[in-house]
């Protein structure tokens, strides 16, 4: 496969090729020159070009042209618009046809056109590696329904490999959100056991009570309301795995039991003289610290030993945000077949966005963020502004590009803020208008927590009151 050209040149100006290509040699890009629009077209047929700094007035066909011709053929290369003669016209008309970014020559500051390019190469590879992940199935990219492929998964992957074929007990910790289920499903699918049942229960979701109960089954008689025998969990997963998850929240009494399982293999029901034994795997599972809880005299010593033969300890998602487009794009598939959307692919705002913000939900929070921007999502790609405002920021939410024609007295800069300003106020009064004036509503509407909401709402000055129906 031939390796993509960086940067495509295309100036009849010699001086101003000669910047780009001073440029691209400090920055170790492979780069081509163009003095034509006809020479560029041809460039861009032959070869494979992450991003390209277009003058707008060249010979042959013109940089919007090429801009066109680049789009229409679904080409990923990223386009940088130069023109000598800078209006807003020009700069709406590039955006809007595509182009990554518009600068005006001379350059006020050859290292902000740098690092634009520079975002823009990078663009195009993200662009590319979405496109590649977007066609491959869940399937192939998942270990027993896990997904990542980042060196720390892979390592968890390992040890899964090595763990399921024996007996030993094995502890799975990790934060809440991480999948710590899915690695215990995968324990036992690995294992010998995988055609016994996988017995599941939240340590955590009953009273004492109740847990002892469901765990250890009961005789009829032996407490109000026990009209029959039941059988216990660890006598449903004989044979097989139980899966005790939020195990540190399981109390004392419950703790002394469950450590006689785990040394003698044998329970004994609530209300009987004799205990059965039991062969039963153990995988257990916490979101908190058990070497603590047992400093603090709330879980006993020898029962944490006896959990922790074997640790799994799940990364959260923040450390391993190379994950993040395998799993963006595995909740795309899953929740467009949910809703019934063609929402199958997103721009590489969104995976930058995503990998950049610290998951405190980890995987779960994930999901329900996709979740709802694909309920939202108005098109069949992803946007960025699809995405909740504490993933983007405030100031980013929902902004129109479109510019009003007034604005093309101020340069590009101050006309890009203004737009801003103006479309930001315009998203909020539509809303407002549309709620009638509540705020909470319009909060939960832009999927904004309301204190923030109404920060905006004060910084544009939008009266609410001016929006609530009057009697």
């Amino acid at each position: 496969m031939y390796k993509p050209i960086n940067l495509l040149i295309v100036d009849d100006e010699e001086a101003i090729r000669k910047v780009f290509e001073k440029v691209a040699a400090e920055e170790g890009w492979s780069y081509l020159t163009a003095e034509s629009g006809t020479e560029a077209i041809d460039m861009f047929n032959k070869h494979s070009i992450e991003a390209a700094v277009v003058d707008v007035m060249l010979p042959g066909y013109s940089g919007m042209q090429i801009l066109e011709y680049v789009k229409n053929n679904k080409m990923m290369t990223e386009i940088i618009i130069i023109t000598g003669v800078g209006t807003v016209e020009t700069a709406v008309s590039a955006i809007k046809l595509g182009a990554y970014d518009y600068f005006t020559k001379p350059f006020d500051d050859i290292n902000k056109v740098s690092n634009v390019v520079a975002k823009a190469i990078e663009h195009c590879r993200t662009t590319q590696k979405l496109r590649k992940l977007e066609r491959i199935e869940s399937d192939e990219i998942a270990y027993e329904g896990i997904i990542g492929r980042s060196r720390k998964m892979q390592e968890i992957f390992e040890l899964i490999e090595n763990v399921a074929p024996t007996n030993a007990t094995t502890l799975i910790l990790g934060e809440s959100g991480t999948g710590k289920e899915l690695v215990a499903r995968a324990v036992h699918k690995r294992s010998r056991r995988a055609d016994k049942p996988f017995v599941v229960i939240n340590c955590s979701a009953m009273p004492e009570t109740l847990l002892e109960s469901e765990l250890f089954g009961h005789r009829k008689g032996s407490f109000t309301g026990a009209i029959q025998d039941k059988r216990g969990l660890f006598a449903e997963a004989d044979g097989g795995t139980i899966f005790l998850d939020e195990i540190g929240e399981i109390p004392p009494s419950i703790q002394v039991k469950l450590l006689r399982v785990l040394q003698e293999g044998e329970v004994r029901m609530v209300g009987d003289t004799t205990a059965k034994h039991v062969d039963v795997r153990i995988v257990a599972a916490t979101n908190r610290e058990l070497a603590k809880l047992v400093s603090e005299g709330k879980f006993r010593e020898d029962l944490f030993y006896r959990l922790n033969v074997i640790a799994i300890n799940l990364p959260p998602l923040r450390d391993r945000a190379e994950d993040v487009p395998l799993l963006v794009c595995h909740f795309l598939k899953k929740y467009s077949e949910k809703v019934k959307k063609e929402v199958m692919s997103c721009s590489p705002e969104v995976i930058t966005a995503l990998q950049g913000y610290k998951w405190v939900g980890n995987i779960r929070e994930l999901e329900n963020v996709i979740e709802r921007a694909v309920v939202l999502a108005s098109g069949t790609n992803l946007q960025a502004r699809d995405l909740p405002p504490r993933i983007l920021g405030e100031s980013f939410y929902l902004v129109s590009s479109v510019i009003e024609p007034d604005l093309a007295q101020y340069n590009y800069q101050e006309a890009k803020e203004r737009a801003f300003t103006a479309f930001n106020r315009s998203y909020l009064t539509g809303l407002m208008r549309q709620v009638g004036g509540n705020i909470s509503v319009a909060a939960e509407k832009a999927g904004m927590d309301r204190s923030n909401f109404k920060k905006i709402l004060k910084r544009c000055s939008i009266e609410v009151d001016n929006y609530r129906k009057k009697d």
